[in-house]
């Protein structure tokens, strides 16, 4: 791979990173959101990843005709709902409770929400340094040719 393929996984990863901090986030501002449009209480969301490697011929195959090719590196497949059920809480004065006075309320733990977050984060602050590196590499590249 040559250093603007590196560059161009490395900003995938980023790409994808950041919008599975959004999605966290979201999860955050709606914990505690008990009705929606669709009715029922929020459900968390989850980000699915997905590679986007070619296959180990096509690749070869596209380095001979086509060196400057992009390379794909990661994307996000899909934003999924959670599927676990809601958390059931007794509180008869609230006004989503049911018949027996529980509510549902989403099923997002603000502690497994912060560690997905800082797993973002930090996914996303290793790509960043690997975009650094490249980019003295290619500097590096250019002083020797000089």
């Amino acid at each position: 791979m040559n250093l603007f393929g590196m560059l161009d996984v490395s900003a995938s990863a980023m790409t994808a990173e950041r919008q599975r901090a959004e999605v966290v986030a979201s999860n955050m501002a709606n914990a505690e959101t008990t009705r929606t449009p669709e009715g029922g209480p929020y459900q968390r969301k989850l980000v699915v990843f997905q590679s986007g490697a070619m296959q180990r011929f096509p690749r070869l195959l596209n380095a001979l005709y086509r060196p400057n090719a992009r390379t794909e590196g990661v994307k996000v497949a899909a934003v999924v709902a959670d599927p676990a059920p809601p958390q059931m809480r007794y509180d008869p004065s609230h006004p989503d409770a049911n018949a027996q006075g529980y509510v549902a309320f989403p099923n997002v733990e603000p502690v497994r929400e912060m560690v997905d977050l800082l797993g973002a984060v930090r996914a996303y602050e290793m790509n960043s340094s690997a975009v650094q590196a490249a980019k003295q590499m290619i500097q590096q590249s250019l002083e020797i040719v000089k």
